[in-house]
């Protein structure tokens, strides 16, 4: 058998079922086999593959929509830090639960990392911790102000029309509205809902059967409610697979400044083109926050002459990214239920001297260090959520 490499495209076939299972995260391998003009057989096999060397894994979105009208309260920050330290610092950062998104760019010294926060609150994380870290020459936040676009919600354009109609979801029933909310971030669920999201979060295509027997309720009740669910909107599933492995090798971060006046259109533009993974109106001088994917640099430089153009931008600044270091809750490892994790003395310690934690350090040699293995901090990490 061929060797296949772990950066090469996937074919057409795998991709426009990577595209489906972004559009249903637990679709069935009938229903796939039906929407894409498939064998069933061919779609069991694919997916098979897909789980047993890691290149696909459906999650649970570490991020959903906020409650409040897309107001999320998180921050962007942007860590400048000594060469030669880099390595510590992302290792020290994705071994906190409250920060689910890290990136590093081509700068060689700069990091890209969502902070799960209380809105308005005084995260030590940003003002005590990163700044008496002698490795951080520089810090920058921003407060996510609105959403526009989320990665869960990014589609893989190998679809036709009628098939990504065939699969997107009704529109979601609310249900009743919950008594109390629990906090800025994620969906309202009471604790039944709760353990079934908790369990599927590292792999959101769990049989009813496996469910059931993780979280020990009866398999008709979670079959049930896993179906209320998805019904209402509230399962938000991500798909992690390389952009490598789908043609889009190049990611973008994008900040911008846009005239109060033309924010929110160009907000909602960004988030209809199908290269943008990504768009936030935040605080700031960058006051528009994007991220998006392309198959190369003249494609990046056609979006930022031509596509950019019309909206009313008056300054972008472009990082791109090298490797993305955290994208998602490591395999078999417990999720909090709801809000940030507060972290400990012993955090705040690794972070200010520079350790490695024993969960993010690099695996034994000849030892694969990809997402699959369950180490948020591993440096050889290319998946990224799409």
């Amino acid at each position: 058998m061929a060797h296949v490499s772990a950066d090469s495209v996937l074919s057409l076939t795998d991709q426009r079922l990577v595209a489906a299972l972004q559009w249903d995260g637990r679709l069935t391998a009938e229903r796939a086999a039906q929407v894409l003009d498939l064998s069933p057989a061919t779609v069991r096999r694919r997916l098979h593959a897909f789980s047993a060397d890691g290149t696909v894994r459906v999650v649970i979105s570490p991020v959903a929509r906020p409650r409040n009208g897309g107001s999320a309260g998180a921050l962007f920050l942007r860590i400048r830090v000594l060469r030669g330290k880099l390595d510590t610092i992302v290792a020290a950062l994705a071994a906190r639960e409250d920060i689910p998104f890290i990136d590093v760019t081509t700068s060689g010294d700069e990091i890209f990392a969502v902070a799960r926060t209380e809105p308005g609150s005084r995260d030590p994380l940003v003002f005590r911790q990163l700044p008496s870290t002698q490795a951080v020459t520089s810090l920058q936040s921003a407060t996510i102000l609105h959403v526009f676009r989320l990665t869960s919600e990014w589609r893989h354009a190998v679809l036709t029309p009628a098939e990504r109609a065939a699969l997107s979801p009704a529109v979601p029933d609310p249900g009743p509205a919950p008594s109390k909310s629990p906090g800025p971030y994620g969906v309202d669920t009471d604790p039944l809902e709760q353990s079934l999201i908790d369990t599927l979060a590292p792999d959101a295509r769990l049989s009813a059967a496996a469910l059931a027997t993780h979280t020990g309720h009866p398999e008709t009740t979670v079959r049930r409610r896993v179906a209320r669910l998805s019904a209402q909107g509230r399962l938000v599933t991500q798909v992690l697979v390389d952009p490598r492995r789908i043609g889009l090798p190049i990611e973008a971060k994008l900040l911008l400044h846009v005239p109060p006046d033309h924010l929110a259109a160009t907000g909602r533009a960004l988030a209809d083109h199908p290269s943008v993974h990504g768009a936030f109106a935040t605080s700031g001088p960058s006051n528009l926050h994007a991220a998006a994917y392309f198959p190369d640099l003249p494609a990046l430089y056609g979006f930022l002459s031509r596509d950019l153009a019309g909206l009313g931008i008056t300054h972008v600044e472009t990082a791109i990214v090298s490797r993305a270091v955290k994208r998602t809750p490591p395999l078999g490892l417990p999720q909090p239920s709801s809000g940030a994790t507060r972290p400990g003395r012993p955090a705040r310690a690794r972070l200010r001297e520079g350790r490695e934690p024993a969960a993010c350090r690099r695996p034994p040699s000849g030892t694969a260090a990809g997402c699959d293995g369950g180490r948020a901090g591993a440096s050889g990490c290319g998946c990224q959520v799409v």
